[in-house]
């Protein structure tokens, strides 16, 4: 159809799934956002409402695509900061033009976010740090980065993160960066905790109540560096301040607990191992976030704003 028609439900697709291969280093809720900022120009609407609804369509459909905590907390912000201006407008054409350059607006603000988060929190990594982080996480990797630039000696622990293994892929790039890493067991977090200084890792997704949804294997490990005394830091962008106020695990939506392909094709959920768990804000020492640096419970006023 070219890139001039609506898009289908077939091209939105397709288009979040190129936008996701094409750069691996991009967060699913930015490829998301991408691919509504395309849907917003695409779409042939003759009113705002009807364009707010096909939107609204879009980012369920993106969300039973990828069952991340973000794609659906990002959709919804991306469509709040759109829809902020004045669209009283009686000419439908510049009401569209102005969601639109709102839209590039929000998703530059958003690729500078890990940038600002970096800048924020390696300044919490002193020389000589041990760290233990978990599963793979593009601003974890971000954030060492930086501190490795900045001259710091420091080395990281990783898990290796099963069911996906993820935190072998993160382990390789940080060798690229000729930082040293040892990965170890899920099992072994306890054991290894007496050696680590601090735990820094990311999140799917930040709730109300100041705590955190991100891959499962998060929960013991911040229950075992509390009970060590280790500050337990978060890293996270605040397009994934979602909604949410869980006060248990069982208390976090199916739709973010398992992949995709599980929602359509289980029988059982029950039986299934969730991809993710709940981490209480009582584990967290810091997060650090686009918005500055966050104790847990400065991050409901900044939700309640983010949402307004």
């Amino acid at each position: 159809s070219g890139d001039t028609g609506a898009m289908d439900e077939l091209e939105l697709v397709d288009y979040f799934k190129t936008q996701m291969r094409e750069n691996e280093d991009v967060a699913s809720a930015v490829a998301a956002i991408r691919t509504l900022l395309e849907f917003l120009k695409r779409d042939k609407g003759e009113t705002i409402q009807g364009l707010r609804e096909n939107l609204k369509a879009a980012i369920k459909i993106l969300s039973s695509v990828d069952s991340s905590v973000a794609v659906s907390s990002g959709g919804e912000l991306f469509l709040r900061f759109i829809s902020l201006t004045s669209l009283e407008h009686p000419d439908y054409s510049i009401c569209k033009k102005t969601m639109i350059d709102r839209g590039e607006l929000y998703l530059e603000r958003i690729s500078a976010s890990r940038d600002k988060i970096a800048n924020l929190c390696h300044a919490f990594i002193s020389d000589g740090s041990k760290i233990l982080t978990h599963s793979s996480s593009r601003v974890v990797l971000r954030v060492l980065e930086k501190a490795a630039r900045a001259k710091k000696r420091f080395s990281v622990f990783i898990t290796d993160s099963q069911p996906d293994s993820s935190g072998l892929k993160s382990a390789e790039s940080l060798k690229k960066l000729n930082i040293p890493v040892t990965v170890i067991l899920d099992a072994s977090v306890g054991y290894i905790m007496e050696k680590v200084d601090l735990l820094l890792v990311g999140a799917e997704g930040v709730v109300e109540s100041g705590g955190i949804i991100n891959k499962i294997g998060t929960y013991q490990m911040a229950v075992c560096a509390k009970s060590h005394n280790k500050p337990f830091y978060v890293v996270a962008e605040s397009f994934k301040f979602v909604r949410l106020y869980p006060l248990n695990q069982q208390d976090v939506p199916d739709r973010f607990k398992y992949t995709a392909e599980i929602l359509k094709s289980a029988k059982n959920l029950a039986e299934e191992h969730p991809t993710v768990d709940y981490t209480p804000p009582s584990f967290i020492t810091l997060l650090f976030t686009d918005l500055g640096v966050l104790t847990p419970s400065a991050v409901s006023d900044e939700l309640i704003k983010l949402y307004l």
